[in-house]
């Protein structure tokens, strides 16, 4: 596989982060909850595709998108092993179409089609104020209600997508089961915007893991006003996590 160097770096630290010994472990205990065998489950965002390879090995039919050129054949490689995993080189929006992705070919795991959310993010988190979006693509984008009409109604959702959440949510007409959506510690809206639109679909409770961790925050799951309550409040303790939804 070829990797121009100006990629080398970001892949390796890449490969370092999430594809070291023992994750799959952690990460299928986490998902074995929300995830049945023979469930269809969606990774937006799947980047080397560590959380896909999880869905599969619990048993589910996995739809992984990456619009990443550079990491698609990577992907490809690292999930050949899963008959199960679709990969498709496709962004994920509330139209479908091209977009303008940015890309930092030294961090690509934060490369974003959201402008807004980059023009702030390292003035909320000292971490992203080495981050440089030093390269742009174009990148096709579908809409999730493509996907399910495509493959199928998913069980659950994870959308990892560096500030972009909401576009994705907004391309979605109809509820899931469960989902998870990265966040920024300090920077409530676009995480607050995310709970609107699935509050419109159907009602859900919520939780957090801080970081790459694999512990829910909260020993009980949390209304839609708790969570945008803890979101303004305390949610700059953490530098980033995840946010999980389950329908009621």
């Amino acid at each position: 596989m070829r990797l121009s160097l100006g990629h080398m770096p970001g892949l390796v630290r890449s490969l370092i982060i999430y594809c070291r010994p023992g994750r799959q472990a952690g990460l299928r205990s986490l998902y074995r909850p929300f995830v049945r065998p023979g469930d269809t489950v969606f990774d937006i965002g799947a980047h080397l595709g560590d959380r896909s390879r999880a869905f599969s090995a619990l048993g589910a039919r996995v739809v992984a998108l990456e619009p990443q050129a550079h990491l698609i054949p990577w992907l490809r490689w690292l999930c050949r092993h899963h008959a199960r995993i679709t990969v498709l080189p496709m962004a994920v929006g509330a139209k479908a179409g091209t977009a303008q992705m940015a890309v930092s070919r030294t961090h690509p795991s934060v490369s974003s089609m959201a402008s807004d959310w980059r023009d702030t993010v390292a003035d909320r988190q000292p971490g992203f104020r080495g981050v440089r979006w030093d390269a742009a693509q174009t990148v096709r984008v579908c809409t999730l209600d493509q996907l399910i009409e495509t493959y199928g109604q998913p069980t659950f959702c994870k959308i990892d997508v560096e500030g972009y959440e909401a576009e994705v949510l907004a391309g979605l007409s109809r509820p899931i089961d469960a989902l998870s959506l990265e966040f920024i510690g300090g920077m409530p809206g676009p995480t607050g915007r995310c709970i609107d639109i699935l509050e419109r679909l159907a009602p859900y409770q919520y939780n957090v893991i801080p970081g790459e961790g694999r512990r829910f925050l909260f020993a009980q799951w949390q209304s839609a006003q708790a969570m945008r309550r803890w979101l303004e409040e305390r949610s700059s303790a953490i530098p980033s996590g995840d946010l999980y939804a389950r329908r009621v």
